[in-house]
């Protein structure tokens, strides 16, 4: 298991940018400025991203590496938010913290920060791409279909489920998104009660603002969850570069920018090696908000570790423990807004992540599936033909009558 591992000295003075850089031209605030229903949705996905990190972190060992998207998971499950109805839709919307938000709300939201977060930074390759592909049997509801295109700007389209390569066309678009990053998210045979997959992909390059020296990245000790050591290939830049950082009582807080500065890499780091687990486990959105309201200008020095991780998640528990368990429920969920007539049912998130850390910067991806199935028809015993029958004692076997009818009217 790798943690990140910050190394800080007193600030100085004289800061320059590393390896002879030239940093990018600085954005220090958003061309305009959120609307109230985008304020509320931030809020909402951020609740959101704490709780799924805390009930994702609570299933796995102290010794496992967790790399999730939240804003991948919250995206998708908004898009089957909007075509669940009743009780199913009361649920995702506490769930994923949306009350006070009508739908209406929610969606026009999505719509106007996809748009605004993809075009922040030009130096940063940021994309958010959504699909949704539906079995061609099916009727689904018209007035869904337009949302997800209007508002998260979804791909749509109808394919045979039965087909050799219908699993492989879906893995294609994902692999499009994600550059190749992730390969795939349906396993073939699609199973023949899923009705729907609805996918989010999100796609991140940013190079650090001041980025690391290849030259000084050497191998150190790093040391684990259990007091036991691992050996890491550490990068340094060789002098002290501008960071937003806090220093709290058995923590540190540090902010590593790329390209601009409209996005970076938070890392919180515990004194003590052990403690990273548990907080994984507790961190509230109340405590990381007061630690990014406490972040300020100085110079450091920075030791990081680099790694690479690939992460794959079965999101069905974790999203029942977080209070979604009708959705999943065959003969209680209600997507009626989605696919009228049918006894839809969400039967599994799937959720595979992607991150490289070097010199350079991070490359990083997600991919979250939102699989809709349709409850089967309970089996038909339908008595429209002639027939033999008997009249028996069952404990015994003994047969009382016997028969055959060719005509109940004659």
């Amino acid at each position: 298991m790798k943690r990140i591992t910050v190394l800080s000295l007193a600030a100085g003075a004289g800061v320059l940018a590393a390896c002879g850089d030239t940093a990018a031209p600085s954005i220090t605030e958003l061309p305009r400025e959120l609307t109230v229903a985008e304020s509320k949705l931030v809020t909402a996905d951020n609740a959101f991203a704490f709780k799924l990190f805390r009930e994702v972190s609570t299933r796995e060992p102290d010794n496992a590496n967790v790399f999730i998207s939240p804003l991948s998971v919250g995206m998708a499950l908004g898009m089957a938010y909007n075509g669940a109805a009743g009780a199913t839709q009361d649920s995702m919307q506490r769930t994923l913290e949306l009350d006070g938000m009508s739908l209406p709300e929610v969606n026009e939201a999505y719509q106007t920060l996809i748009q605004l977060l993809q075009g922040l930074d030009p130096t940063v390759d940021f994309l958010l791409a959504n699909s949704i592909w539906y079995r061609q049997d099916i009727t689904v509801a018209a007035a869904f279909l337009d949302n997800m295109r209007t508002y998260f700007g979804a791909e749509i389209q109808e394919l045979d489920f039965g087909a050799a390569d219908a699993a492989g066309i879906i893995n294609g678009w994902v692999r499009d998104a994600t550059k190749g990053r992730i390969e795939s998210i349906v396993t073939p045979p699609i199973d023949s009660q899923t009705i729907m997959f609805l996918i989010n992909a999100v796609y991140f390059k940013g190079a650090w603002t001041y980025r690391f020296d290849r030259d000084r990245t050497h191998d150190a000790a790093f040391t684990r969850h259990d007091g036991t050591t691992t050996t890491v290939s550490l990068m340094s830049h060789g002098e002290e570069v501008p960071v937003h950082a806090h220093f709290g009582a058995g923590y540190a807080v540090v902010d590593l920018p790329y390209g601009g500065g409209a996005y970076a890499m938070t890392i919180v780091l515990p004194d003590d090696p052990a403690a990273a687990a548990s907080l994984s486990r507790d961190l509230t959105q109340e405590q990381w908000n007061g630690w990014i309201a406490a972040l300020d200008s100085t110079s450091i020095w920075v030791s990081l570790p680099k790694w690479k991780l690939e992460q794959e998640y079965t999101l069905n528990d974790v999203l029942k423990a977080l209070g979604m368990t009708i959705a999943f429920e065959p003969l209680e969920a209600d997507f009626s807004n989605m696919a009228p007539g049918l006894q839809a049912f969400i039967s599994r998130v799937k959720h595979k992540t992607f991150i490289e850390v070097d010199e350079e910067g991070t490359e990083a991806a997600a991919v979250t599936s939102v699989e809709v199935g349709v409850t089967s028809a309970p089996p038909t015993f339908v008595v429209d033909h002639p027939f033999v029958f008997a009249i028996r004692e069952r404990l015994s076997g003994t047969i009382l009558f016997i028969g055959r009818i060719a005509d109940p009217g004659a």
